[in-house]
């Protein structure tokens, strides 16, 4: 186990103490648990918490990184697997926890739903982020699904606070877990336009696609429309599957044969990807099973074109400031080249996503409510 601090000793005297369990690490890239974690926990250590975030050895980046002042950074050890990181990295960080007793454990992900029993022998309030329906992801096999199923019914059992970042998601715990969650969606941060930050990338002329490379985020379907689109415009494509595989394979040798497509693998820079965000013509985002999506919120909140996947959960988030498209081929052609060809649409579009951005996914705001959240798992002690 590998203990980094830059200051704050654990717990202060007088001060409330968290301990963030469940993620790669801060500050990590990897995910939407990772970005909600880059923006809570220096809020919460600049409210006066004591913040321990753990994580997993080599998943962070920047470690001298101003913004580790004030957080306590632990990484613990397991097993690097497909199915068994999860578990093992949620099992060792909340044994540490358990021994530091900090006032209130934020957990996220219900497969540490396995461990939760621990904290309350402990004493240690629980607030737990349950995620998506992860069981209902085509990426897990059939014992994986049912890992995530058990973990599911264990957070209920045995979780304090739990919160849902969608309401359909909040309707989903209610009807089959019989449990109630305060809902909290993920934010967006708006920047200033950065015209050709990507070169050979004409302003509104290009399709961009952002997603972990997995068939519920409607790659393969993606992948197929791609191969047409970039007959006649660029396609930009963000994300790795983060084991290789057929998609990873198909990404490499449609980027190598066809100038018209770059494949740009994981993301880490902020300023680039917002970039590529605010200059696409049109962004589709194929995710299917989830709540809120942070690589949605933040594509509204940089005024993407959106074409999205026909779901409940996009359909939430969106609202009317996007266009809806079925997972097939044809359907993402013809509505991605119908975009790329109205200037008008994009622009009406852009300016729709911005402000419901600014309206409904404020992070300030998620902030605030994670923070009040946590208190009220503390005063219910």
């Amino acid at each position: 186990m590998t203990d980094s601090d830059s200051g704050s000793g654990y717990p202060h005297q007088g001060r409330r103490s968290v301990a963030i369990i469940g993620t790669r690490g801060y500050p990590s890239f990897y995910g939407g648990f990772e970005t909600l974690v880059r923006k809570l926990a220096p809020y919460l250590a600049s409210r006066d918490w004591d913040v321990t975030v753990y994580g997993r050895p080599g998943a962070t980046v920047n470690d001298d990184d101003p913004r580790r002042e004030g957080i306590r950074c632990i990484t613990t050890k397991g097993i690097e697997s497909k199915s068994l990181s999860t578990l093992t990295y949620g099992a060792t960080s909340v044994i540490d926890a358990s021994k530091r007793k900090p006032d209130v454990a934020l957990v996220m992900n219900v497969a540490n739903g396995y461990w939760l029993p621990l904290l309350r022998a402990r004493a240690i309030p629980s607030v737990v982020n349950v995620d998506g329906i992860e069981w209902k992801r085509d990426k897990w096999s059939t014992l994986g699904k049912a890992v995530f199923k058990i973990g599911a019914k264990l957070t209920a059992r045995y979780g304090g606070l739990l919160i849902a970042d969608s309401k359909e998601i909040a309707t989903f715990w209610k009807k089959y877990f019989d449990r109630d969650s305060t809902y909290i969606a993920y934010g967006g941060d708006r920047f200033e336009k950065q015209l050709g930050a990507v070169a050979n990338l004409p302003t509104r002329g290009y399709v961009l696609f952002v997603a972990r490379l997995v068939p519920e985020n409607t790659v393969a379907e993606f992948l197929d429309a791609a191969e047409r689109i970039a007959q006649r415009y660029p396609v930009v494509i963000v994300g790795s599957s983060g084991s290789g595989g057929p998609f990873e394979s198909r990404l490499r040798s449609l980027s190598n044969s066809n100038s018209s497509v770059q494949w740009l693998g994981h993301l880490a820079d902020d300023g680039k990807l917002n970039s590529l965000w605010q200059n696409c013509g049109v962004y589709f985002h194929g995710h299917s099973v989830g709540g809120t999506n942070p690589a949605l919120v933040q594509a509204m909140a940089c005024g993407a074109p959106i074409l999205a996947r026909d779901t409940v959960f996009n359909r939430e988030v969106l609202s009317d400031a996007g266009l809806f498209v079925n997972p097939n081929c044809e359907s993402i052609v013809n509505a991605v080249e119908m975009l790329l060809s109205d200037e008008t649409l994009q622009e009406s579009l852009s300016d729709c996503a911005q402000k419901r951005a600014t309206a409904a996914y404020s992070w300030d705001a998620v902030c605030a409510q994670y923070e009040a959240t946590l208190i009220r798992a503390i005063g219910s002690r």
